[in-house]
């Protein structure tokens, strides 16, 4: 089989394995839906990100003798602009995980992301997945775990909102909380926000959520400090009063370092989903390397040799 490109004469591949796509971009999927629905596809239209698809497919696909899906195995990266790190997109069919030409098709996929200048390539997967094997036999390995909460139905009283919206003279404090939040193995695959997006609560920055919304749905991304009060009535001042929400489904991202707050989204009456694993691929490292430096003697100055004699040994 021939690893390439995929182009505009697979779209009926695209289109037969819609219903077999693996997503491994957990907020994508729930805000934007199947990476290989119409809003999905639109994405390689999209100037603001780096995209890339590609396909494993046998010598009789290319020369179009065969139908294009009998055993042909794709795959696709994306990269947002300014990102120092690249998302693994989908794999399909899910019916053929195990198909030998996936990890080589992993490795396409990993080189083209390396030309973006990516550092590393994050995948969210399913614990319990076929796909999480495969991930681990492609060089991924597990950073932390991670749980969708399904918080459409939370409600409270309408009442004055405990958040407002972040503004650049609040990232310092953002940024800080961040630090104390993230575990250090994390920061560097997890950007701290850098952009004046997302809510604070109203009594100092002990709470922050980071926001994604698209045509399907919204992820709020929480980070909040264990020294804050009442956080369950935060959260579902938070969604209750989410502005332009539109009758979209709202779910809250949970990650292991803060496991904490499950029972808080449980206690509201939140819907859990299945735990997935947020593993990291590493595409480069940073090294420094040491150079040998020619120094140029003064003129007229002369430099002796060291001599160094053996403990207790006297100089003749």
């Amino acid at each position: 089989m021939t690893i390439r490109t995929l182009d505009l004469l697979d779209l009926p591949t695209l289109y037969h394995y819609r219903s077999e796509v693996v997503s491994l971009d957990a907020i994508r999927m729930l805000t934007r839906g199947n990476p290989l629905g119409a809003v999905g596809l639109l994405a390689y239209m999209n100037p603001a990100r780096q995209i890339y698809g590609a396909i494993a497919a046998s010598s009789e696909e290319l020369k179009g003798d065969g139908d294009g899906r009998k055993d042909s195995v794709l795959g696709g990266i994306i990269q947002n602009r300014g990102e120092h790190h690249a998302k693994l997109l989908y794999l399909a069919p899910s019916s053929n995980l195990h198909h030998p030409e996936f990890v080589n098709l992993m490795e396409n996929l990993a080189q083209e992301a390396g030309t973006w200048g990516a550092f590393h390539i994050r995948a969210e997967v399913d614990e319990n997945s076929d796909a999480f094997s495969l991930l681990r036999k492609s060089g991924f390995a597990v950073y932390a775990w991670q749980r969708m909460w399904d918080v459409s139905d939370v409600t409270r009283p309408a009442e004055k909102s405990e958040w407002k919206r972040v503004r650049s003279v609040h990232l310092p404090a953002v940024q800080s909380l961040y630090h104390q939040i993230i575990p250090p193995l994390m920061q560097p695959v997890e950007a701290a926000p850098d952009n004046p997006t997302g809510w604070i609560s109203n009594d100092g920055v002990k709470c922050y959520a980071g926001v994604n919304q698209g045509v399907y749905g919204i992820v709020l991304t929480p980070f909040i400090h264990p020294e804050a009060a009442d956080v369950g009535e935060k959260l579902a001042s938070l969604i209750s009063g989410f502005p332009d929400r539109r009758n979209k489904s709202v779910y809250v991202c949970v990650r292991s370092y803060q496991a904490w707050l499950e029972p808080v989204l449980e206690d509201l009456g939140a819907k859990a989903g299945s735990r997935q694993a947020v593993m990291i691929k590493h595409l480069a490292r940073l090294i420094k390397d040491e150079q040998m430096v020619t120094v140029s003697k003064p003129a007229g100055v002369s430099v002796q040799p060291s001599s160094m004699n053996r403990i207790g040994q006297s100089k003749p």
